[in-house]
């Protein structure tokens, strides 16, 4: 293949890498963004494996382009059963693990790249070479880590360590000097290469230990732009155009991606870079100091919820991680769809980090073919919520918890929340009487306008879809 029908078709992968990016923005138009997606990641998976230099890897085995198909055949058979396999409540597993396998990719391009100079290669490569390998160890421990909590392996409460900040910036200056030894000799700067390799190795895992559990959403985007990056500093390694920009998309997208929710939370996007974003909400109370709920839980029966459901004229949904778990979206898209034929104003109310990635609640809510009109953001329908007959909280906790209001003790302290409890009537599907995500009380369930209905809530909702049938 000529370079200059490398190029071209380099051209046209990036522009549908970008055109990708811009369908995967609003939800109707999210279908044919990933469409763009595939067409460009097939055009330059084929590209770059016919416009390599065949003659090296004939060398090597006598069949170099078998060689690439040993690689790429298993990795898409992979890929493919994955995709059919994985259910929707362990798609941020899955994203964390494609993300650690990115970061490994960039460490494993640069030890390759540097091993493999067959003669003193200049600074530029070399600086690109320790970067690559700083930003991928990072990536691929912060990963693995955030894999372990989201499978629930691992607590979701932040690991604060005393003077971790102090101790992050003296890991970073020692990878600083360490690739100041590496650029001054790099004949022998495979020792410093590997150590900063480890030190990296524990920054990523320090930085994702002292991440609150309840903000794993903004991590999750946070390693998604890391990935980006280690992607992009692999293509300068590999001097491969398509592998830069593509990087460049994903590192900034999800930069911009990340800042936008913790704008949301009303957290600073430096602390989610330096580690321990999910610690910053609430002041360190004194013990016995943070604010108790008072009072019971009332509790609902399903025909009361039938009751209430028929009556309300104005009814919101909060959905949280419970409906994804329990895979509930799908009656519930049906409840709403007999409800709005009866004259009610039926709207989901959608939290910027409810569920284990961004957007969780919106694709759920889109493989249930709900409407997009009637799905909408924190912002745009939390000042309607003291004019709502009716709010279901289907799986939901910490971000309809009014103690990030009111408690300035709470680990979520300042986090915006759905304001839930200023609706007539609020009705909290509950598997069990534990906390939240975040291991926090919720004085919501004590209020006077609340009941709790728990108990599975596919079943719940299959119930109360067949009352409201009959």
């Amino acid at each position: 293949m000529s370079f200059s029908l490398l190029t071209v078709i380099y051209i046209a992968a990036s522009a549908l890498f970008i055109l990708s990016l811009g369908g995967l923005s609003r939800q109707d138009t999210a279908r044919r963004g990933n469409l763009y997606g595939m067409i460009g990641m097939l055009l330059a998976v084929v590209a770059t494996a016919i416009g390599m230099n065949a003659d090296k890897l004939m060398n090597i085995s006598g069949s170099g382009f078998a060689i690439l198909a040993a690689a790429i055949v298993p990795g898409a058979l992979i890929g493919a059963v994955l995709a059919a396999r994985v259910a929707m409540t362990a798609m941020p597993e899955l994203v964390a693990v494609l993300h650690s396998f990115v970061g490994a990719a960039a460490v494993l391009v640069g030890l390759s790249s540097y091993l493999g100079a067959t003669s003193h290669a200049d600074t530029v490569h070399n600086v690109e070479v320790y970067i690559g390998v700083f930003i991928g160890a990072i990536t691929f421990t912060g990963s693995i880590i955030a894999f372990l909590k989201l499978r629930g392996s691992i607590g979701g409460k932040p690991l604060t360590l005393p003077g971790r900040h102090l101790l992050n910036l003296a890991m970073v200056l020692g990878c600083v000097f360490l690739g100041w030894q590496f650029l001054a000799d790099p004949h022998h700067g495979l020792t410093p290469l590997l150590i900063m390799t480890g030190i990296a190795s524990v920054i990523g895992v320090h930085m994702v230990m002292a991440i609150g559990g309840a903000d794993m959403p903004v991590v999750v985007s946070m390693l998604n732009s890391y990935s980006g990056w280690a992607a992009a500093a692999a293509g300068f390694m590999l001097s491969n155009d398509l592998l830069i920009v593509t990087g460049a998309l994903v590192g900034s997208s999800g930069a911009i991606l990340s800042y936008i929710m913790c704008r949301a939370m009303n957290r600073s996007f430096l602390s989610v870079i330096a580690g321990g974003f999910g610690s910053d909400g609430g002041a360190p109370a004194p013990k016995g100091a943070a604010a108790q709920p008072v009072g019971e839980c009332r509790e609902i029966d399903l025909d009361g919820t039938v009751e209430l459901m028929r009556s309300a004229r104005n009814i919101m949904v909060v959905p949280g991680y419970g409906m994804a778990v329990a895979q509930a979206q799908h009656p519930v898209a049906e409840i709403a769809k007999i409800l709005r034929k009866a004259g009610a104003n039926f709207r989901f109310a959608i939290h910027p980090v409810a569920g284990r990635l961004p957007g969780h609640m919106n694709v759920l809510l889109a493989e249930a073919n709900v409407p997009y009109d009637i799905v909408l953001e924190m912002d745009e329908i939390n000042h309607d919520c003291p004019n709502t007959d009716l709010v279901l909280v289907i799986g939901a906790n910490d971000i309809v918890n009014p103690g990030a209001q009111d408690d300035p003790s709470s680990p979520i302290a300042g986090m915006p929340v759905i304001e839930v409890w200023k609706a007539k009537t609020v009705i909290v599907m509950k598997r069990g009487k534990g906390v939240g995500y975040a291991g926090v009380d919720n004085p919501l369930f004590y209020k006077e306008n609340t009941r709790m209905l728990y108990g599975d809530a596919k079943k719940n909702v299959d119930a109360l879809l067949g009352k409201l049938r009959g």
